[in-house]
């Protein structure tokens, strides 16, 4: 007799055209808390038939959703924000559990997907479009229409608020959506698309798709759906703009990333040390902004104990989260030993640590590594968990050049109370997000996120205002009512 196994949190469905729906597939994965090891749930791997049925729902509602007034679907998300934060413990909770975050990161990134949605009500705003008397008698306007079905391809580090980046300036701006959470990370989508429903959002117009590296394919390949958005690590960024692109669809890819912190002598060490520890162990690592390496200019011995003090403030279980699986852990940790056996001298080891409680959970501490040189493994690669790597230098020429001689180029940064030093790093780092005494450059809204280089494929943005341009196309028109206008070759 067959036993059925319960776990804390139901089996995760599709949502498609308003209701959750069990997938044609009986395929499944289990869904892990990082923070136990235990499975707590399980979602579907669906296939080609699930994303037809999500396709067509979208394409159903896209009709009367794109000719509803901008001013009229905004008001879904005025509604939608109130219930974000009415439910935000809830909302923070399910992060915490599937990806691992403390309870204030988890709660941060809730905070971040509500700028998010109040962003999305600007844009009647931000699209009136343009008009012009071009020649007498003769009017030109422009104006910003929706695409039609769109896609969003989301990653596990941030369950919650990527989704934001696309589902409410997407679905504002009058397309339809497939979203395609990662199969990590499945509950927070399960709440996201009942409190759009709650809030007012007609069938139909945001569907959610399961599954893992099949789903996207299918989603790449599918001809009816015209734009696709991604993140994750570059060697799948590119692969999704590729295989996206060659099927004619618009394509923002966003990948990885090896941040730079570069650290003056003269940057203010508390400050620093704060920010730089804050940089590199903040969602345990798992960020593109992360501030994976440290390059040092001249004589910052200083800056570099009291970044090892404030580190050692970091206490997996406290504020130091877990890292998304058992893989992740294991492969972070291999970094640090291949650093130290190269050469590297680990100065705050967080290799083995244990939460009493928690002891198959996926923890790392956080973990500081002095005398990397730019050959090593860690230095070039992007490590993904709460490791700092710092690097040597005498000039801020050879910081930027290690900085700029990485494929990537999503964040760089500054620790200097020198206005020239820090306008130099600005104009000369060859990166799409800057800081000054800032370890994480996120932009906020209206400035919109997106790297450079091997960080991101594509035209256009992710969020702010650039995304506008992605999410929809330009129409022209011109007209001419009065026959009896003096007429030039304009006209």
């Amino acid at each position: 007799m067959e036993v059925e196994t319960t776990f804390k949190y139901p089996a995760i469905k599709n949502y498609i055209a308003g209701q959750f729906s069990e997938p044609a597939s009986s395929s499944t994965l289990d869904v892990f808390s990082p923070l136990t090891g235990a499975v707590i749930s399980t979602v579907p791997l669906s296939g080609m038939t699930e994303l037809d049925q999500a396709v067509k729902a979208a394409e159903a509602a896209f009709p009367a959703w794109s000719a509803m007034p901008i001013k009229e679907r905004v008001q879904i998300f005025y509604r939608y924000k109130t219930l974000l934060e009415r439910d935000m413990k809830a909302l923070a909770d399910l992060v915490r559990e599937e990806n691992g975050k403390t309870y204030d990161e988890a709660r941060a990134e809730v905070e971040k997907a509500i700028e998010l949605t109040e962003f999305a009500c600007s844009m009647p705003q931000l699209i009136q479009g343009e008009f012009l008397e071009v020649s007498r008698g003769v009017e030109a306007r422009a104006e910003r229409k929706p695409l039609g079905v769109v896609a969003s391809i989301a990653p596990f580090n941030f369950p919650n608020m990527v989704p934001h980046w696309t589902i409410p300036n997407a679905i504002v701006l009058g397309n339809t959506m497939i979203l395609k959470p990662s199969e990590q990370v499945p509950l927070s989508a399960v709440k996201i698309g009942e409190l759009l429903k709650e809030a007012g959002l007609p069938d139909g117009v945001l569907n959610i798709v399961n599954g893992d590296k099949g789903i996207v394919e299918a989603i790449c390949d599918h001809p009816d759906i015209k734009a696709v958005s991604f993140v994750g690590s570059t060697r799948i960024a590119k692969v999704v703009y590729i295989r996206a692109s060659a099927n004619l669809k618009r394509c923002v890819a966003l990948g990885g990333a090896k941040n730079h912190l570069m650290v003056l002598p003269d940057a203010h060490p508390d400050m620093t040390a704060s920010n730089v520890a804050a940089s590199m162990s903040g969602c345990a690592g798992q960020r593109c902004m992360a501030g994976s390496t440290m390059v040092g200019v001249g004589a910052v011995d200083h800056i570099v104990a009291k970044l090892v003090e404030e580190a050692r403030k970091i206490t997996v279980g406290q504020n130091l989260g877990s890292v998304i699986s058992r893989e992740a852990k294991e492969r972070i940790e291999q970094h640090i030993n291949e650093a130290e056996a190269a050469g590297a001298k680990v100065l705050l080891d967080g290799r083995g640590v244990v939460v009493p409680g928690h002891e198959d959970g996926y923890y790392v501490g956080a973990t500081v590594i002095d005398y990397v040189t730019p050959g090593m493994r860690i230095a070039q690669e992007e490590v993904f968990g709460p490791v700092l790597a710092i690097m040597r230098t005498n000039t801020l020429d050879e910081a930027l050049a290690i900085e700029n001689a990485n494929p990537y180029g999503n964040a760089a940064a500054v620790f200097t109370q020198s206005g020239s030093n820090a306008r130099y790093v600005m104009d000369n780092a060859n990166a799409g997000m800057i800081g000054v005494n800032i370890g994480v450059p996120v932009p906020r809204e209206p400035f919109s996120f997106g790297g450079w280089n091997e960080s991101k494929f594509g035209a256009c943005d992710i969020t702010g205002k650039s995304s506008i341009e992605f999410w929809t196309q330009l129409k022209k028109t011109t007209t001419k009512w009065n026959p009896e206008s003096r007429t030039n070759w304009m006209s």
